[in-house]
C-alpha cells in the first residue's frame, strides 16, 4: 500500500471517530431522533457530504454507537462468569465490572438507556440484538455450572435474559448514582449483589420446583 493510500485511510478513520464522538457528545442532552446530520458535521467541522462516506444516515451512526457501547462489555462479563465458580465471588466481580464500565463510559450507558425504548427503530433493534446475543453468551457460561445440570435450553435462555436485564438495570442505577440521583454507588452495589444472590438461590432450587 502506498504512503498516500495509508495516509488517506488514517484520515478516514479519524473522521469516522470524530463523527462518533461528536454524535455521542450531542446525545448527552437529546434523543437520537432529534439529532440532525448537519448538527453532527458542524461539530466535527466537515461538510455534510463527508458524513455519507462513513454512515448512511443518523440511524446508521446510532447503530455504530450501539455496537461500540455494548460490544466490549460482552468479553468482559463472559470472562468474569467463566473464571469464577464461587457464587459470591462471581457476583461481586460482576457488579464491580458493571460499576467500572459505567464509570469509564457514562455517555455510552446513557445513550443505551435512552435509546433502548427510543424512537429510532434501527437503533432499538440493534440494542435488542446485542442484548439477545448477550443473554445467549451468559446462558452458555452459566450452563457449565454443576447447578445447571439437567436444565432445558429454554430455561437456560430465561436465566441468561434475567441476568442481562439485571445488568442493564444495575448499570442504569450506577449511572444515576454518578449523576447524584437516587442511592449512592455503594448502596447500588450492595442491592445488586443481594438481588443476584436471590436469583442464585432460586436457581439452586429451580429443578425441584
Amino acid at each position: 500500500m502506498s504512503h498516500t493510500a495509508t495516509t488517506r485511510e488514517v484520515q478516514k478513520a479519524k473522521t469516522r471517530r470524530a463523527l462518533l464522538d461528536a454524535g455521542l457528545r450531542l446525545l448527552e442532552h437529546q434523543s437520537l431522533s432529534s439529532l440532525g446530520l448537519r448538527e453532527v458535521t458542524r461539530a466535527v467541522g466537515v461538510a455534510p457530504a463527508a458524513f455519507y462516506r462513513h454512515f448512511r444516515d443518523i440511524a446508521d451512526l446510532g447503530v455504530a454507537l450501539v455496537e461500540e457501547s455494548l460490544g466490549s462489555l460482552h468479553e468482559v462479563v463472559r470472562t468474569v462468569l467463566a473464571e469464577r465458580s464461587d457464587e459470591l465471588e462471581r457476583i461481586g466481580a460482576t457488579v464491580a465490572t458493571l460499576a467500572r464500565y459505567v464509570q469509564e463510559r457514562p455517555s455510552h450507558i446513557r445513550f443505551i438507556a435512552r435509546e433502548r425504548h427510543g424512537g429510532v427503530e434501527d437503533v432499538r433493534k440493534a440494542i435488542g440484538a446485542q442484548l439477545d446475543r448477550f443473554a445467549e453468551e451468559v446462558a452458555a457460561a452459566l450452563g457449565t455450572d454443576a447447578v445447571s445440570r439437567g436444565w432445558s435450553a429454554a430455561d437456560m435462555r430465561m436465566l441468561g435474559e434475567l441476568y442481562v436485564d439485571h445488568m442493564v438495570m444495575t448499570a442504569s442505577a450506577f449511572l444515576e448514582a454518578a449523576q447524584g440521583e437516587g442511592p449512592d454507588a455503594e448502596s447500588v452495589s450492595r442491592k445488586a449483589q443481594r438481588q443476584l444472590r436471590l436469583i442464585g438461590l432460586g436457581r439452586a432450587h429451580w429443578q425441584e420446583a
